[in-house]
């Protein structure tokens, strides 16, 4: 493998991971892991970069001409709609328990 695949190989792997910063202002790394629509509104899944983490984080996606919004979701209709179809896409890549 050249330099430049390792470089790039890099690049592609933390274009996949969001910081966000908690109510302690301590930021924390995220995978990417979906975009889903889901009545009008768009959802994101994912799941903490932690070997050791196996919970995903579904938030709300608003993007506007300057930035793009993660905003927590408080529906548990929504966060478990929201995962069915998460899980219905993921079934073969994902193992699944309740």
């Amino acid at each position: 493998m050249s330099k430049d695949e390792n470089v790039f190989d890099e690049m592609e792997e933390l274009d996949n991971i969001v910081t966000l910063s908690d109510e302690n202002g301590e930021d924390h790394d995220f995978e990417f892991l979906d975009l889903i629509e889901y009545k009008g509104k768009e959802y994101v899944v994912l799941i903490e970069d932690d070997e050791d983490s196996d919970e995903v984080v579904i938030l709300e996606y608003e993007e506007t001409e300057d930035e793009e919004s993660y905003i927590s979701v408080e529906s548990e209709e929504i966060l478990n709609a929201v995962f069915e179809i998460f899980k219905e896409k993921f079934a073969d890549e994902f193992d699944f328990t309740d």
